[in-house]
């Protein structure tokens, strides 16, 4: 298997393939692996992770160790206190400048949001498992079963800000004057379901861009090329309010539900080139402001 190397205009690399994951951890110098075992309605992640893991990886809890306390003016998943991110990523024994590796076993839509969290902290070399879980036994590498002994604490260090983030209002402004994209499926951009949040429907101006379209059929990234197509495509006549899609300059930002979801596309529009500010709270917080409207249907307005 060829190995796809992709980078960020900072020169980072966004995905590891298994092959390049199977050689490092034979190496001398092996990444911490995470394994964010997690998805909306199933609250057995950590069961899941002791069926089979990639060995050596480390579980962690989105919800406690990625994710403050929920509120509605926060959202479900607000970002979580950098200090106790600090603590967290110590614990599973993240050292400075160590690589990291970060995978799920859901298309890495919830594995995203450590990538973002800790690139959004400084550490600068972390990177999604293309494929995901499902890429690893598909190579028929081996898994580890139950819950293994803690490792070493780490020392590194984070500090916020590494990565934009904006709020409701930033969010408000981003669909008229640039390109705000909504990463939920699309029954719930359009407000036909809602099966968590207090009102159905989308931020007004704001674009449909569901997160599965991110994949191709075997759940790893589509190619840059495509992904570059994709975005620049989205938006274009639909009444959005850059009225072009992403492109050159363009101001991008992404929400989902609470926030996970959002990191995923974000880190799909960093593999095809662009750059994107997260809104953290997304259509949780939004929707918990009866003061901010809400529109339904398939336009973005």
């Amino acid at each position: 298997m060829s190995a796809r190397v992709t980078t960020t205009r900072g020169g980072s690399r966004v995905t590891t393939t298994v092959t390049e994951l199977s050689a490092l951890l034979a190496s001398g110098r092996p990444p911490v692996v995470l394994d964010v075992r997690w998805a909306l309605g199933d609250p057995h992640g950590r069961e899941h992770y002791a069926d089979g893991h990639i060995p050596g990886a480390v579980y962690v809890d989105l919800d406690t160790e990625l994710a403050g306390a929920p509120s509605p003016q926060e959202g479900r998943h607000p970002l979580p206190d950098l200090a106790e991110l600090q603590i967290a990523a110590r614990r599973w024994g993240l050292h400075a400048g160590q690589p990291v590796v970060v995978y799920d076993d859901l298309g890495n839509t919830a594995a995203a949001r450590a990538w973002w969290l800790l690139r959004y902290a400084g550490a600068t070399d972390v990177t999604l498992l293309d494929g995901a879980l499902g890429a690893w036994r598909a190579a028929r590498l081996p898994l580890e079963t139950g819950v293994p002994t803690a490792p070493a604490p780490g020392d590194v260090v984070l500090k916020p800000g590494a990565l934009p983030v904006t709020d409701a209002d930033g969010a408000a402004e981003l669909a008229r004057g640039g390109l705000l994209l909504d990463a939920r499926a699309t029954e719930r951009y359009r407000g036909e379901v809602e099966p968590v949040d207090p009102r159905a429907g989308h931020i007004p101006g704001a674009v449909s861009a569901p997160t599965g379209e991110n994949l191709a059929a075997n759940g790893k990234f589509l190619p840059p090329e495509a992904l570059r197509k994709r975005f620049e495509e989205l938006g274009a006549g639909a009444g959005a309010g850059a009225g072009a899609g992403a492109g050159a300059g363009a101001r991008i930002g992404v929400y989902c539900g609470s926030g996970v979801t959002a990191a995923h596309q974000i880190a799909a529009l960093t593999l095809a080139g662009f750059e994107a500010t997260l809104f953290p709270g997304s259509w949780s917080a939004w929707a918990a402001d009866p003061a901010r409207p809400a529109a339904t249907g398939p336009l973005p307005s």
